[in-house]
């Protein structure tokens, strides 16, 4: 077998455990097999020093993330639950009320439109590239092999801060969610039992992580659906109060509420908003089938992005003017400041702003475990390649990278900063670091794209040797490259002259403090490992790479999709 060829699934490390093994756990007690499993994988080794004196070891980097030992239990469901409503949160049910505050109904569907549409070409670059390239790490890595290992080294820190910090924040946000109902139990008392759920999810293991997405990702698509054909029959008469509101509000407060400087205001909302769709490329690397399972998925982000935001979106324009007192509450997770619950208030319904505050808990403690779950796996990626402490690496007997959990759920613990007088100041620095980190990932993976079809054409392959392609291509990632840099240009203005104020230092690094952050990680690693940008013709297109008979498995496909339904089939 040729370097070019694929390796059997099982040759792969972190494959399938065998029958024997399986009968060896199965006679022992469930506590020998619970302390046994945090052992070291059977295919575990730690890795050698990929870096010298004489700079960074590129090719040992990539070699070491192909072969790690992580668990791939994830199948086809669970991805297409992640992708659909993985990033359904706190930014969709009530930062949208702020946004909507901010810049109007107009101001809310234009944002969102042009933020929609960048990230359906951020995934689809990203779906090609790991279909490619199922490894760990992904777009981290991804940056590091075909751009710059120091860009790489900054945007994986980059990305695991930003889920270590969020960990803390959903743990409080979701105990913040109680006080909807006017609890009297103790904060603290709740972000112990909401820390303690999102960790025991992420002890099973990736099919834990799986499991867990795809049930609250199904709650969150039916709640929406639901929102949606509740809030067309509010608007026209037939809620409780019956009266016909049609589009009043866009005439009467009107469609913009801060002009054009407002539209630039609620692009960050809305970026934050989508933050957590680049999870579905992440989760490639423990997924069994992912040349089956990621195209599929992939491409339902576009169903996503118009149902669930766009027309949802729509709907609370018309049901919610931007002028409302209770919009803009200071918390992102406070219940009674998402415009999903005022508009069904609003109408007299009973119950539902009830079921809908649940459905806001459950979308919190969903980012929560999607946290563990990027920031766990992005630092061992991280720390295969040589980019981190080489412990961090250490993956378990159940395929786990426990190092990285237990670091992520640690964090949580500064959740009882809530408790704090200082809990208002400390979050926001917390949050300004993760704000816009999303933006420098979501640019990055749509720069590698380009790169990635510069250096495959270079090195003389076509784009039919590729099991899936993007859809928008080159020109997608071109666009979806340009408008994360026209998103940085916004938040920069916004920061630096806030609406309603004078420029302000605080208020600037508040808005802006992940810019420096990314540059102190880049310029100091770039110096000091001497690294270069990687040239198109030296790019490694071989390691990690998954081929596949084309041929066979289109035909087979097509097979499938003959026998699907109507509906299937759009």
């Amino acid at each position: 077998m040729t370097d070019m060829e694929l390796q059997p699934v099982s040759s792969f490390k972190g494959g399938p455990t065998t029958a024997s093994e399986n009968t060896t756990e199965s006679k022992q007690s469930l506590a020998t097999r619970f302390i046994s499993s945090f052992g070291p994988h059977p295919k575990y080794r730690p890795r050698q020093k990929v870096s010298g004196d004489a700079g960074y070891d590129l090719e040992q980097a990539n070699i070491a993330l192909a072969e790690t030992p992580l668990s791939r239990r994830l199948k086809g469901r669970h991805l297409q639950m992640i992708a659909i409503g993985g990033s359904i949160g706190t930014g969709l049910f009530v930062g949208s009320g702020n946004a909507l505050k901010t810049g109007g109904p107009a101001a809310l569907l234009i944002a969102f439109s042009l933020i929609g549409m960048m990230l359906y070409c951020v995934v689809h670059a990203l779906g090609e590239l790991a279909v490619v390239f199922p490894v760990a790490g992904s777009f981290s890595a991804y940056s590091t092999r075909f751009l710059d290992p120091a860009w790489g080294f900054a945007m994986g820190w980059n990305y695991a801060m930003q889920w270590l910090i969020v960990l803390p924040l959903e743990i409080v946000a979701a105990a913040i969610t109680i006080d909807y109902w006017g609890s009297t139990v103790p904060k603290a008392v709740w972000v112990t039992i909401f820390w303690i759920l999102i960790v025991v999810i992420n002890l099973f293991g990736v099919k834990g992580y799986g499991e867990a997405e795809f049930v609250f990702s199904i709650i969150k698509v039916v709640a929406v659906v639901g929102f949606i054909i509740l809030g067309i029959i509010i608007n026209c008469g037939g809620g409780p109060r019956g009266s016909y509101i049609g589009g009043i509000y866009w005439r009467d407060p009107g469609a913009l509420s801060n002009g054009f400087k407002g539209v630039c205001a609620v692009f960050v909302t809305a970026a934050f908003a989508f933050a957590g769709t680049e999870l579905v490329g992440l989760a490639a690397a423990e997924t069994a089938n992912p040349r089956k399972s990621l195209p599929t998925a992939i491409k339902q982000v576009f169903w996503r992005i118009t149902l669930f935001y766009i027309v949802s979106l729509l709907i609370i324009g018309l049901l919610v003017p931007y002028n409302n007192p209770r919009l803009g509450s200071s918390s992102s997770a406070d219940a009674k400041a998402s415009p999903f619950v005022i508009s069904i208030e609003n109408a007299g319904i009973k119950v539902l702003p009830d079921i809908m505050n649940v459905v806001i808990m459950i979308a919190v403690l969903s980012v929560g475990n999607s946290s563990v779950y990027g920031s766990s796996r992005t630092l061992a990626a991280l720390a295969e390649q040589g980019q981190a402490p080489r412990l961090l690496s250490y993956i378990d007997r159940k395929g786990r990278p426990i190092i990285g959990i237990a670091i992520s759920s640690s964090l949580g613990l500064l959740g009882y900063l809530s408790t704090s007088d200082k809990q208002s100041e400390a979050f926001s620095w917390m949050l300004a670091i993760s704000g816009l980190s999303s933006i420098f990932t979501w640019g990055s993976i749509c720069l590698v794209h380009i790169r990635f079809r510069r250096a495959w054409k270079l090195q003389g392959h076509t784009l039919d040797e590729l099991a899936f392609t993007s859809q928008p291509g080159v020109f997608g990632s071109w666009l979806g490259f340009l408008l994360n840099i026209l998103v940085l240009v916004m938040q920069f203005w916004v920061a630096l002259f806030p609406l309603g104020g004078e420029p302000n230092a605080n208020e600037f690094f508040s808005a802006y403090l992940a810019v420096p952050v990314v540059i102190s990680f880049y310029i100091p690693y770039k110096i000091l490992k001497k690294t270069k940008i990687v040239r198109a013709k030296d790019m490694d297109l071989v390691t990690g790479r998954r081929e596949f008979n084309l041929e066979q498995l289109l035909a087979e496909e097509r097979r499938e999709q003959a026998e699907w339904p109507i509906w299937k089939k759009m």
